[in-house]
């Protein structure tokens, strides 16, 4: 079994997907057509991608991703040379893909 992956997105965005079976919001803001691919996350990671890109916003949910049961490329890259690699889905998310999803909580600072 293969470590999930997750991704943070605002629960509209979620619910929309579902409807249609597959999710293309590479991040906040971008569509996977104009970015070229879906960012995620490790647990790890999602502090940081939730400090970064989602701190004004509430109501969002975190997609838990199996990659066992994805159909589009998953690759883990880095933003610049020696930084930390993030995992990249290379297509449209397919709704089955995702095991759970998950109430986003906002630490109080």
């Amino acid at each position: 079994m293969t470590d999930h992956i997750v991704h943070l997105t605002e629960r509209s965005l979620w619910e929309e997907a579902r409807a249609r079976g597959t999710y293309e919001i590479s991040t906040r803001g971008r569509t996977l057509q104009e970015e070229g691919f879906i960012h995620c996350s490790t647990r790890a990671q999602l502090p940081g991608t939730a400090a970064r890109f989602f701190a004004d916003l509430d109501d969002l949910v975190v997609l838990v991703i199996d990659p066992d049961r994805l159909d589009v490329p998953l690759k883990w890259e880095a933003p610049a040379p020696g930084a930390e690699e993030f995992p990249h889905l290379y297509g449209p998310l397919a709704v089955d893909a995702v095991v759970e999803v998950e109430e986003w909580e906002v630490t109080p600072r």
